[in-house]
């Protein structure tokens, strides 16, 4: 009887172990996933909390080992686009017979400034060109070589031009191009802004003339006062030839010899260098006058009505003519210059002075104020605004009313201040 008991108590505590096990393992496949109670989908062994292979970790072992015993591999230091480390480079050289200027219309040789707001820091970048820059410009020859070396610069930068233009275009050929190259065919244009002439442009303007023969510049703002002078340099640095002229817009024809596969070379400035400083143009006192009627000047000066009001990036061409008709009858004349920054009603201001000449009284509240002085005396022959010029020849077969130029010639050579 003994023995019957035990063997019934340890079966029923063998069947209640089962069942237990049973129901632990059921809860633990719940809890991992429920994909085996819905689609009876045993779930893939990376659901459960696997126990540590051998395989594995000798797997993992040796892939350590590996890496560590790859050495990593240095990055490189960052070197800007400018590649400001030139070391076994050879700097640029080029044989341009004129100093190299951040602009060459707003900025003249004859003009030194007082001093300079930063270290003399070469635009090219460091070892890029094999001029020195002095701050102002990176002059071709020494500065203090004297005159003949000037003069062997200016001899080779008339050649050089001579040789690239060859014979002169007839009065059909350039008719061709202004046609051609004009604002009704071709959008292709350089604008021509603020700063003037820069050095940059220049190798725009030779990349345009890879494309055609001539290529159109639309001047605005500042550097229209005085055209002549902008055409002069787009000449002298391009050595190019201008074609025909209608108010700030230009047509440069890069001349019958040109080669685009012998082009010269171009270093380009990488930024803009700071510009110097130079004397005051407003003084405290006007000279020849007291500090009482300096101010009582000043004062009369913003109250005379206005002259002309100049739009931000416009053409500005008929300006001087304009002050000199009107210093006939005034003493004091005001140019209104609202909405332009104050380094351009400045530059104004100076190209005004010596283009008119005149006396600068003020630039308060965003105006001009100009004193015509006190022995004043009107320029001799007058001065004629020309909307439109041509450049060669007579203009009778030209269907746009393009004016005559004077034997061929245009008025930018003859000196005269329009």
């Amino acid at each position: 009887m003994l023995l019957l008991l035990l063997r019934r108590t340890s079966g029923r505590r063998h069947t209640s172990g089962h069942r237990l096990f049973s129901s632990t393992a059921t809860t633990t496949t719940t809890t991992i996933s429920n994909l085996y109670t819905k689609y009876s989908f045993t779930p893939p062994p990376s659901l459960h909390q696997n126990p540590k292979n051998p395989n594995t970790q000798s797997h993992t072992t040796t892939t350590n080992n590996t890496n560590n015993n790859k050495k990593k591999k240095s990055k490189p230091l960052y070197r800007p686009p400018s590649s400001l480390d030139r070391s076994g480079q050879t700097p640029i050289k080029s044989d341009l017979p004129f100093d190299f200027r951040f602009s060459y219309t707003e900025s003249s040789p004859a003009v030194r400034p007082i001093g300079l707001r930063e270290p003399k820091y070469s635009p090219f970048g460091p070892e890029r060109v094999d001029r020195v820059w002095t701050g102002v410009c990176a002059p071709a020859v020494d500065p203090m070589a004297g005159k003949e070396e000037a003069e062997k610069l200016e001899a080779k930068r008339k050649k050089i031009r001579e040789r690239v233009q060859g014979e002169e275009l007839t009065n059909a050929e350039r008719i061709a191009l202004v046609e051609r190259f004009g604002k009704n065919k071709t959008k292709r244009q350089i604008n021509l802004g603020r700063d003037g002439l820069t050095h940059n442009m220049l190798n725009d303007i030779h990349n345009n003339w890879k494309q055609g023969e001539a290529v159109r510049i639309k001047c605005m703002g500042v550097p229209t006062i005085d055209m002549q002078n902008v055409c002069t340099q787009l000449e002298d640095k391009a050595f190019g030839k201008i074609i025909h002229r209608h108010g700030g817009s230009l047509i440069l024809y890069r001349g019958r010899n040109y080669n685009p596969k012998k082009r010269p070379v171009i270093p380009l400035m990488l930024w803009r260098p700071q510009e110097p400083v130079y004397p005051k143009l407003i003084k405290t006192t006007i000279e020849g006058l007291s500090i009482e009627e300096t101010k009582e000047m000043r004062k009369k000066g913003l109250a005379v009505p206005a002259l002309t009001k100049l739009a931000k990036n416009g053409y500005y061409g008929g300006l001087v003519p304009m002050i000199r008709d009107a210093f006939l009858v005034e003493e004091l004349v005001r140019i209104d210059c609202r909405g332009l920054e104050k380094k351009d009603y400045k530059k104004i201001g100076c190209k005004l002075r010596d283009l008119v000449p005149c006396i600068l009284v003020t630039f308060e509240k965003e105006q001009v104020v100009i004193w015509r002085g006190k022995d004043y005396k009107p320029k001799e022959g007058g001065c004629f605004l020309v909307d439109r010029q041509s450049f060669n020849g007579s203009d009778t077969d030209l269907h746009d009313g393009i004016q005559d130029g004077d034997h061929g010639q245009t008025a930018f050579d003859s000196g005269d201040d329009c």
